[in-house]
């Protein structure tokens, strides 16, 4: 459980950067995961992540974990971003 969050948190964290740039500061105001199934045993896990919203102070996506090697989800996921005030391209 706990590893499978951090690769959520961190899968939405690259996304959210990678729109916006690098910003110090910005943090996880939410994290909901749901844990659909047991993931294969000796397999990576992979968060593919998809930014639903950025805004000026407020970014929301949501990520699915697979086993590497199965189509089939293992857990989803939702988390926001806060942006710091100013660090948000125009939007």
């Amino acid at each position: 459980g706990p590893v499978m969050m951090a690769v959520a948190d961190i899968a939405l964290y690259a996304a959210i950067l990678g729109e916006i740039g690098i910003v110090p500061l910005a943090v996880t105001t939410s994290l909901n995961v749901n844990f659909l199934r047991k993931p294969s045993a000796q397999r990576d896990i992979i968060g593919v992540c998809t930014l639903m919203k950025v805004g000026r102070s407020l970014a929301v996506g949501e990520v699915n974990l697979y086993s590497e090697g199965d189509e089939r989800p293992v857990a989803h996921a939702v988390g926001t971003y806060s942006i710091p005030p100013g660090q948000s391209p125009e939007i």
